[in-house]
């Protein structure tokens, strides 16, 4: 059995009084380049995503969840994207919001309990996450938790300055 508990953060579906941190997180221009955003969300559209965001992960074919510390604080989002059934694979992303809460453990702990939800629950075959060469605390994230780099997009995004290079990322459920 999948447990979404950790010794110090758990992962729990959003709820409507999520939309603050949501709407900080998405509207937050520093963050844009690790989601291809490129246009700020209104309040009402997070709100109208917070209502859908029950639908099941099997029609929806993403899962966003809140990672929250053992005072039931909203520190970060992982999210479960590109769920492909047929191929038994999804993407993986993680974002832990403010500075004072990385280097925590807290990303390890939170994508160590999704990766086991998605391979004991989900049964998929393989994980994968795309990060930027230059982001080297989600790379060694990724790496110190079984993922292995298998191959690079060389000027893959584009900042509106430089072209940066973007890493792949996968783990197979052995």
């Amino acid at each position: 059995m999948v447990n979404l508990k950790g010794e110090h953060i758990y992962l729990r579906a959003l709820e409507p009084e999520d939309l603050d941190f949501v709407y900080r997180i998405e509207n937050d221009t520093s963050l844009w380049e690790l989601s291809d955003t490129q246009t700020p969300y209104s309040r009402f559209l997070i709100k109208q995503y917070l209502e859908n965001a029950q639908q099941d992960i099997f029609e929806a074919k993403q899962l966003r969840l809140a990672i929250c510390d053992s005072k039931d604080h909203t520190i970060g989002l992982i999210d479960v994207f590109e769920f492909d059934i047929k191929n038994k694979r999804a993407g993986i992303g993680i974002l832990i919001q403010d500075e004072e809460n990385r280097n925590q453990g807290y990303g390890k702990e939170a994508l160590e309990l999704l990766v086991d939800y998605c391979f004991q629950t989900l049964h998929l075959h393989q994980v994968y996450a795309n990060i930027s060469e230059s982001n080297l605390a989600s790379l060694k994230l990724f790496e110190t938790n079984g993922f292995q780099k298998i191959g690079l997009k060389k000027d893959w995004s584009f900042d509106g300055k430089i072209y940066t290079n973007e890493y792949i990322l996968q783990r197979i459920n052995a």
